[in-house]
């Protein structure tokens, strides 16, 4: 049997038309995802790659921005301030400003021993000793909340202190903030002036003291006539010796 020629029917009519319906046809009749390309994994790998490292290269140069100081400071009031020893003194620690602080911290120390010290902190939380205050304030937002950051500090200056001695008082804030910018710091000082005893009244003389030494007459009337004596024993004793030697002396050759 005689092969056909393309495109012809055993009648010799031409098919080109009738396999060009039936491939339409068939097409249309397939689902959609078979007539879509075919992608390997390899293929997204391939390409994903490099997109990955561009992406990581863009955000490497992209520049950090630098974190902004918050616009704050603390304040330190002392009253009465140069408290003397058995004196009570109130402390009190401000921060005034603009900004946000966080995981704030207000560390407050003297040189000169606090006795019943107490701490109170509006917020937060303080921890008090004689010499040392550490209040944990949290998170501040400064200059939008309805009150100042306060700490108000109150004791009595221990006694028993030595006069000259400097007396410092120091305040300083932390926050996350400031591990970039350094913490933030107040103080005051002053010298305790001469003695810390508390002055009292004289005590009064027995009538048999008082009657040793003339009203009106000064002490130093002794010493002065015991220096006025002791030159006339001295006086006295070179005239003696004047006088022993004339007599031991031989008489002139002119008596003999």
């Amino acid at each position: 049997m005689r092969p056909l020629p393309p495109n012809r029917d055993e009648a010799g009519g031409a098919t080109a038309g009738v396999d060009e319906t039936r491939r339409r046809y068939g097409e249309a009749q397939r689902p959609a995802d078979a007539r879509r390309p075919a992608y390997s994994v390899g293929m997204w790998e391939s390409v994903a790659a490099p997109l990955m490292g561009l992406m990581a290269a863009m955000a490497a140069a992209a520049p950090t921005p630098t974190p902004v100081p918050p616009d704050s400071a603390p304040v330190l009031t002392s009253t009465p301030f140069g408290a003397l020893p058995g004196q009570r003194v109130t402390h009190t620690i401000t921060i005034a400003g603009g900004g946000t602080l966080t995981n704030t911290r207000v560390t407050f120390t003297t040189t000169a021993d606090l006795d019943g010290v107490t701490a109170r902190a509006e917020p937060g939380q303080c921890t008090a000793s004689p010499r040392t205050i550490v209040c944990e304030l949290g998170d501040l937002r400064l200059g939008t909340a309805p009150a100042v950051p306060r700490i108000t500090i109150t004791g009595r200056v221990r006694p028993g202190v030595p006069p000259g001695t400097m007396v410092r008082n120091r305040v300083s804030v932390t926050s996350l903030e400031s591990t970039a910018t350094g913490a933030q710091f107040a103080s005051n000082a002053y010298l305790l002036p001469g003695s810390t005893a508390t002055p009292t009244d004289p005590a009064l003389e027995s009538p048999a003291a008082a009657s040793d030494v003339p009203p009106g007459r000064s002490m130093r009337v002794p010493a002065v006539a015991a220096v006025v004596l002791a030159g006339a024993v001295v006086a006295g004793a070179l005239l003696t010796r004047g006088r022993l030697r004339r007599r031991q002396s031989p008489p002139p050759h002119g008596d003999l």
